[in-house]
């Protein structure tokens, strides 16, 4: 009788390197690099499945993904792992599961956090996303971000709508943080899912209306109407993390210590 023995596995990467988490051919992916450590390692083709996909030079600061073998084994794979990957990817736990879970398709709630700056700071180069704003009105863009829980179709927020059967995202959370000095913002989202590009063209939308380019109103009127901008301008992919992603059987803590210096310096909720 053939045993298949699922685990999960816990791990934060840095994204700066690689063309996001997806295999694909002809680019160095998260996912390639870690299916190719557990082949050797286990001298066997190993394939593993993420519990989603996050774009290039975007980071991961909890990510989950399973992996199945037919065999126990009594090395320390975490250790391992952990010896023979690159340093910018990092193994917290390796969770033995019962039966098969999927660790895409059980997750039930995924958090994301983007972090700004607006002075130029050569240690947060590739961490944060800089743009040298001014003046910008924080408590407009804090109000827009507080309108996005009310409802729930995002297609005006999404690079290409048309491929999902629906565009429904059940937005539990949206929130808007600063530093002291007001230089320094991390937006904080989270829902059941999360369509292509959204965050990143939202935050863009915020800005604009830091800036003064665009009203909360007619932020609103893109969620009431479903009419997408005439002008979408992602913004920089190094600032956005997945921050949390939750199981009806797994809420682990974001074990990643970058994330925790940059929550610990941007704490204050406007």
């Amino acid at each position: 009788m053939l045993i298949i023995l699922r685990y999960f596995l816990h791990i934060a990467y840095n994204g700066n390197n690689y063309r996001g988490w997806q295999k694909l051919p002809g680019i160095e992916s998260v996912q390639q690099v870690i299916e190719t450590m557990l082949s050797q390692i286990f001298k066997e083709t190993i394939a593993i499945v993420g519990c989603g996909r996050t774009d290039a030079q975007v980071h991961a600061s909890q990510f989950f993904f399973h992996l199945d073998i037919g065999y126990d084994f009594s090395f320390d794979l975490k250790f391992r792992l952990n010896k023979c990957l690159p340093h910018d990817i990092t193994v917290f736990d390796v969770l033995p599961m019962e039966g098969l879970p999927h660790a895409r398709f059980d997750a039930i709630q995924r958090s994301y956090d983007y972090y700004i700056h607006t002075e130029q700071d050569p240690y947060l180069l590739g961490l944060s996303s800089y743009y040298p704003l001014k003046n910008s009105d924080l408590e407009q863009m804090k109000e827009a971000a507080g309108l996005l829980t009310n409802y729930t179709d995002y297609g005006c927020f999404c690079k290409s709508p048309l491929k999902y059967e629906h565009t429904i995202c059940n937005v539990s959370k949206a929130e808007l943080f600063t530093d002291i000095n007001r230089t320094r913002l991390r937006f904080h989202i989270t829902s059941n899912r999360f369509l292509a590009g959204m965050i990143r063209i939202i935050v863009g939308k915020l800005l604009e209306i830091g800036n003064g380019d665009l009203s909360v109103s007619d932020f609103e009127k893109y969620l009431k109407t479903k009419v997408t901008p005439k002008t979408i301008i992602p913004v920089y992919a190094q600032g956005l993390y997945l921050s949390k992603v939750t199981y009806p059987y797994l809420d682990l803590p974001n074990r990643s210590v970058i994330s925790t210096i940059l929550l610990n310096q941007v704490d204050l909720l406007l």
